[in-house]
């Protein structure tokens, strides 16, 4: 639950520089930071009211995560952000501000932060101070649509140089009937986030996609997926370009418990990859030299590489 933008961050001049994980503990309510290797693990904060998804803004020193809510499935959803350290925690986007926020990703060239709002049925987008708030897209209205998970809104990740964001809608679990979606950045004129024209489905049929990463350098999208074996709890990667009927999903990692959260190290040639079954991987982006980092650490969610 991550963002490209983060790996390729500018660092200032002569600062160190060495790589950061930042994951979330959804059973814990904690937002965690530690070294690259799973070492050095530290609380920067708790008492997260189920967190989900996390970006990390290095040159202004901001972590941001999104918390579901006490209650996921009603309408308390926020925004929080903290200096890296934990320090000048605040909310951006207060609760109720967004129903269900999932997955976030950091527009840092444009300021904006863009999320998918689960049972808000809906994708989101704001500046980083947390106003301005968009809907970009709206899947469904009223409770009777909540019920269908076919309209859940949950991975985010965004195309800067073709001006489109991707999103997963998952379906109910293990239902086979998950897809991901693109559209352009901006609702085209005239039209509404309910009835925009230009959204395609880039996959269809997939046992319950969850979290989006993009490999801009080699325009490769990866995303995780939580559903039954053998397609479910894996890593899958497409390229972005290639012609509709010759595009098949490539798994590249498997046997997870329940995958969620991914992070891409493209420079490095790595992808970090959460599950709900507690574990932490470090995998090279073709999915070999899979090893675990960390195992039994609650329910972990989101996950950010970043260089420091």
């Amino acid at each position: 639950m991550t963002v490209l933008q983060a790996t390729r961050t500018r660092v200032p001049s002569g600062a160190a520089r060495s790589g950061k994980l930042f994951l979330l503990d959804l059973s814990g309510g904690r937002v965690l930071s530690m070294n690259s290797d799973g070492s050095h693990h530290q609380v920067i904060a708790a008492d997260c009211p189920h967190p989900d998804g996390i970006v990390v803004d290095v040159e202004a020193g901001h972590v941001y995560w999104t918390n579901m809510g006490i209650v996921p499935s009603r309408n308390n959803g926020s925004i929080e952000r903290a200096d890296l350290d934990g320090s000048n925690r605040r909310f951006i986007v207060p609760p109720g501000g967004t129903f269900t926020p999932k997955q976030l990703h950091l527009d840092k060239a444009n300021g904006k932060l863009y999320w998918s709002d689960r049972e808000g049925m809906r994708v989101m987008r704001s500046n980083l101070d947390g106003s301005q708030i968009e809907i970009l897209v709206q899947t469904g209205n009223g409770e009777n649509d909540r019920l269908d998970q076919a309209r859940w809104c949950v991975g985010i990740t965004v195309d800067p140089e073709r001006g489109q964001i991707y999103w997963t809608q998952k379906g109910g679990d293990n239902a086979e009937v998950g897809r991901i979606l693109r559209a352009g950045i901006n609702i085209p004129k005239g039209e509404t986030a309910a009835n925009r024209s230009d959204v395609e489905v880039f996959f269809n049929g997939l046992p319950e996609p969850i979290d989006l990463e993009l490999d801009l350098e080699h325009r490769i999208l990866y995303w995780t997926d939580r559903g039954n074996p053998p397609r479910g709890n894996t890593v899958n990667r497409a390229p972005l370009d290639a012609k509709p009927a010759q595009n098949v999903p490539q798994i590249v990692v498997s046997d997870l418990m329940e995958g969620i959260g991914i992070a891409l190290d493209v420079q490095g040639n790595r992808m970090f990859v959460t599950d709900f079954a507690g574990s932490l991987y470090a995998a090279k982006l073709d999915g070999t030299d899979k090893r675990m980092l960390l195992a039994a650490q609650g329910n972990l969610t989101g996950v950010a590489y970043v260089e420091i």
